[in-house]
């Protein structure tokens, strides 16, 4: 894949992603209500309402999808390369691991750990089986991880094959020129979401806890990703790619990161003793534009983000140049290198 054929609409699609992944992981990382009893029938709150119907379960389908993807980006690269495939990705989930190990000391409930060990016993299947009988293994896998727990841990396996067998049959170039089929799409999925909100909202609390929530959360998150496809066509797209691209690239040191201003951040606002979820959202709102601003400067100068730098010179195992061409450095946007770091 050259710079010319960069998919930017992965990028603003991961950052969209990553900025929703620390709305809902705020209360986690900030121990939110821990010391609380437990009250049962209590009312939820307006925000916490907001949470648990339009963000909660909505956005880690989309990046575990995208994970997915990546593996088939990685092995086509190292096709072309003349490497092994199989190599280069294990050194990669490897690579993902440490760093996972290492971040759940401050966060034990992150899933970079989960991403790299499901990757590598996946390994044989994104790399042997074809894509069609991935696509179907994943929607199986998909489909009853969804039926029977709601999703969670145990659909990345399901995402991942999904996300590889849809990057072989070419949905990223899709996606990026969204057409008919991703508008009919758009509506079966607003269709369905709409179904499946009246079943979450009858079972009422976490959405990440239940099925009904897990799987109107799965249904939003593709309807999410059409409808972001669809405002890629129009001029909203200046806006989304502005917003979003240079999260997207930097996806896992902004996901790394985060954590060491939230989790402080809770044991000053004693999170632990309060289930107003308000606080964290104060926080993880104002942690957001931060991490765009250093993004959209660190990117003016450098080539990839910092972890991503780290984690693209292990893949490889080679120094890979991490300042950007000085002809390159006043659109860190448009002159991005063709990469697919960035955890998904």
């Amino acid at each position: 894949m050259s710079t010319s054929n960069r998919f930017h609409f992965l990028d603003s699609l991961r950052g969209f992603a990553i900025a929703g992944i620390l709305l809902v992981n705020a209360a986690d990382l900030m121990c939110l209500g821990h010391d609380v009893p437990v009250r049962p029938f209590q009312t939820i709150p307006l925000a916490e309402n907001v949470l648990n119907f339009l963000v909660a379960t909505r956005f880690v389908p989309i990046f575990s999808f995208m994970f997915g993807m990546s593996m088939g980006f990685v092995i086509d690269s190292a096709v072309r390369r003349g490497e092994a495939g199989w190599k280069i990705l294990l050194r990669r989930l490897a690579a993902l691991l440490v760093i996972g190990l290492l971040h759940s000391i401050l966060y034990p409930g992150e899933i970079l750990r989960d991403y790299a060990v499901v990757g590598a016993i996946l390994l044989p299947f994104v790399l042997k089986v074809p894509r069609s009988v991935r696509l179907v293994l994943g929607l199986l896998a998909t489909v009853g991880a969804y039926a029977f727990t709601g999703g969670g841990e145990l659909s990345l396996p399901g995402l991942f094959l999904l996300g590889s067998a849809a990057q072989a049959y070419g949905l990223p170039a899709r996606l990026e020129h969204a057409d008919r089929r991703i508008g009919a799409a758009t509506l079966v999925f607003a269709a369905a979401s709409a179904a499946a909100i009246p079943w979450q909202a009858a079972e009422g609390g976490d959405p990440r806890f239940f099925t009904a929530g897990g799987v109107a959360g799965g249904l939003m998150a593709c309807l999410y990703v059409c409808l972001l496809a669809l405002l890629w066509r129009t001029p909203v797209r200046r806006a989304l790619s502005a917003g979003f691209e240079p999260l997207g690239r930097m996806a896992l040191t902004c996901y790394v990161t985060a954590s060491f201003v939230m989790v402080p951040a809770g044991v000053l606002l004693d999170s632990r003793s309060t289930q107003d979820v308000i606080p964290g959202l104060i926080v993880a709102a104002a942690v957001l534009p931060l991490q765009w601003a250093f993004c959209r400067l660190w990117l003016s100068r450098f080539a990839y983000g910092p972890l991503e730098w780290v984690w693209r010179c292990i893949t490889w195992w080679r120094w890979i140049p991490l300042q950007r061409p000085q002809s390159k450095r006043l659109d860190p946007v448009s002159s991005a290198p063709t990469t697919t770091d960035g955890i998904a």
